[in-house]
């Protein structure tokens, strides 16, 4: 059996070499080890770049790029976190055209894919669509990869395609644009590189209520589920966002999960990290809703935009029941979870480099220490 073996795993590398020989063997490994290692070629002095020692070559226009508009708002949430209600106040303020989750599998552009559901629990919206009303060739820039590959992306991953479709967005809008995303979150570095001078928002919520709002009953997933029977309840991609960024987050491997509540928690908490790291303003659910002209004046401020806006918008907001985590299980079993996931973060982190994560500035990275303790 030995020698059998022996034989075969040679077999194998031989063949294994001769693909990598290939156009096609070299492409698959360098498409893997770009989502995973983020590699891109960075030994080119710009200077050197931006010369041509011949006059009439073409060159790159001096014209402002999309990307560089200063008007462009970008909402990143996790999912049952309110971002719904923070797209419809934009929706609701003249002047802005306000986008509902880009990277949607629904399509929003595209009528035939996108249907004509609308979630019951998101109150005062009758579509999520009609801002796309005309943009059918969307769909040529459109990847719905998006949703569940290279959710984490550094401040140097490349990605023309996903760049082109948020500035055709952007572009087509009359109005000032924001864009409400549910799959931005590890995204951010990359978006605050490629889009420099956008405003970057970032909504949270309480992570006990935002469990119990992702499972929609208590009764679907007990406190005692085991991870293996999770799949049949997992509405909110929960399985398919650790299974992507488990290369990049170790401890997101769900062999390694006593409970699908630790897998939330953590991803929270990154999600929350990151957001705090890397957005111009973090607002909190609970005091949007309990507290909103507060928070709406804060928001306000830090976009831009005209505060005399605030009283209009107050009547779309409803706060709904907080604590409803109190009837799925009790504060010590919460505490439990929450406790072994901030010991497993601040270890990983603090074997980490703030550099090795895409964090470029001394603001980010107190940031991001001081979110992570």
């Amino acid at each position: 059996m030995r020698s059998l073996r022996n034989s075969l795993r040679n077999d194998f590398f031989d063949v294994w070499k001769e693909a990598c020989a290939t156009d096609d063997g070299r492409k698959a490994v360098a498409g893997s080890l770009g989502d995973l290692l983020e590699w891109r070629p960075t030994d080119v002095h710009a200077d050197v770049l931006a010369e041509s020692p011949y006059t009439e070559i073409g060159s790159k226009s001096e014209s402002r790029p999309t990307c560089e508009r200063d008007d462009i708002i970008i909402v990143s949430a996790r999912f049952r976190s309110g971002s719904t209600l923070l797209w419809n106040l934009f929706r609701n303020i003249r002047g802005f055209v306000s986008y509902y989750e880009p990277f949607n599998e629904r399509r929003w552009f595209d009528p035939a894919a996108r249907g004509e559901r609308v979630d019951s629990t998101h109150r005062k919206v009758a579509d999520y669509w009609a801002e796309y009303d005309g943009m059918a060739d969307l769909g040529d820039v459109f990847d719905e990869a998006w949703n569940e590959k290279q959710l984490y992306m550094s401040e140097g991953t490349w990605n023309p395609r996903m760049k082109s479709y948020i500035e055709r967005l952007v572009e087509k809008a009359n109005g000032r644009p924001v864009l409400q995303f549910n799959r931005l979150d590890f995204r951010l570095p990359w978006a605050r590189h490629t889009f420099p001078n956008a405003k970057l928002v970032h909504l949270y919520r309480h992570p006990r209520d935002q469990w119990t709002s992702n499972l929609q009953k208590n009764e679907r997933f007990t406190p005692d589920g085991k991870m293996s029977d999770f799949a049949e309840v997992d509405g909110f991609y929960l399985l398919n966002w650790a299974r992507d960024l488990k290369y990049h987050f170790p401890f997101l491997d769900e062999q390694a999960i006593e409970h699908p509540y630790q897998l939330h928690y953590f991803l929270w908490k990154l999600s929350y990290v990151y957001g705090r790291s890397w957005s111009d303003v973090s607002v909190g659910f609970e005091e949007l809703t309990t507290n909103p002209e507060r928070a709406l004046f804060h928001l306000f401020e830090a976009c831009g935009i005209d505060e005399s806006h605030v009283e209009s918008l107050l009547p779309l907001i409803e706060p709904p029941p907080f604590g409803k985590w109190k009837k799925y299980a009790e504060d010590a079993w919460f505490k439990r979870h929450e406790e072994h996931c901030e010991e497993v973060l601040a270890d990983f982190f603090s074997t980490q480099k703030p550099e090795a994560r895409g964090v470029s500035t001394d603001r980010q990275r107190e940031n991001l220490s001081s979110c992570v303790r």
